[in-house]
């Protein structure tokens, strides 16, 4: 009786992308154990509410649920598009997002430099802690400081008045919102965004300092030359972030900085959203205009990022 012959298995795909992801995790297993509560995380407190965005597109109702409110479709942003407070609110947010763009974007960069240069190391390091200090100062405490300093009997007037000024409620005054919301966020952000320009002048080989050295060039020579060239990759990824956030103006400091006498200036997308959406409990508009929000952010980040590549070969993808 002959025996049926046996089929040989079939072989091995080594390149398809299963058995390279299995085999990594096997080889990779305990990393993979490390990251798990990450992936956790985002997974319940970051995308699992992602879904409560299909309520934009509803007439939410609290007792209905989401499932069971009404679709609107597009109603809420055509709202939000006729909304007669829509371009002002367009107009402060990007005004103060440029604003805060092109003073408080360079400072840091401009303060690490500075620091980078100091060579007593006490010094530096006294520096570095004032200059550190104001980020770790709670909003609410650090907008009181503004609030209390701007008043008409405050710190600001009474230096005012001792040129010759008049003593006014700054904050009161639109054409002072700006100057004190942008002073502010230098104030408590320079020294901490100078962190991770200082992490890359370190990083930068410092054999190039001493072949300039040897060729006779100058320590500005040595910026122009050696240093900024080598901070721009990093630059250029912060720069594409905050691009990614254009619209997420400060809601916090905002909210705890403006009163309704400074409207037509302070009130910005997010603070409007608070408004609308939680405290007038219009859900479903205030989610809308998130979405909205979200939306131009994520385009300004694309856009910038393809100009980034494209143009200096440093991007985030």
């Amino acid at each position: 009786m002959t025996g049926q012959a046996v089929k040989p298995s079939a072989p091995i795909n080594k390149q398809s992308f299963g058995y390279r992801l299995k085999k990594d995790f096997y080889r990779n297993k305990f990393k993979y154990l490390i990251i798990l509560p990450v992936l956790i995380y985002l997974a319940i407190f970051c995308y699992k509410p992602m879904y409560g965005l299909v309520i934009a597109f509803k007439e939410y109702r609290p007792n209905l649920g989401i499932a069971g409110s009404p679709w609107v479709g597009f109603k809420q942003f055509t709202n939000f598009f006729k909304d007669p407070y829509f371009f002002r609110l367009i107009r402060n947010t990007f005004s103060i997002s440029l604003l805060s763009l092109v003073f408080c974007f360079p400072a840091p960069i401009i303060l690490a430099l500075f620091i980078n240069e100091i060579r007593n190391n006490v010094f530096k390091r006294t520096v570095q802690t004032i200059t550190y200090m104001p980020y770790f100062i709670s909003m609410v405490v650090a907008c009181s400081l503004v609030k209390t300093y701007t008043q008409q009997n405050g710190l600001v007037s009474q230096i005012v008045m001792a040129f010759g000024g008049d003593a006014v409620n700054w904050l009161n005054k639109s054409q002072y919102f700006y100057p004190i919301y942008i002073l502010s966020e230098l104030w408590q952000t320079v020294g901490w965004n100078s962190i991770i320009y200082l992490a890359a002048l370190t990083g930068i080989d410092q054999e190039q300092y001493e072949a300039a050295r040897i060729d006779g060039a100058s320590r500005m020579q040595q910026l122009w030359s050696i240093t900024l060239p080598n901070l721009v990759p990093t630059i250029m990824i912060l720069l594409i972030l905050r691009m990614g956030g254009i619209l997420n103006v400060g809601f916090e400091k905002i909210i705890l900085l403006y009163n309704e006498g400074i409207y037509d200036v302070a009130d910005v997308i997010s603070s409007y959203v608070y408004r609308r959406g939680i405290i007038n409990a219009s859900y479903s508009y205030g989610a809308a205009i998130g979405l909205f929000n979200s939306a131009v952010n994520i385009v300004f980040l694309l856009v910038s990022n393809w100009i980034s590549t494209r143009y200096t070969e440093s991007g985030l993808f």
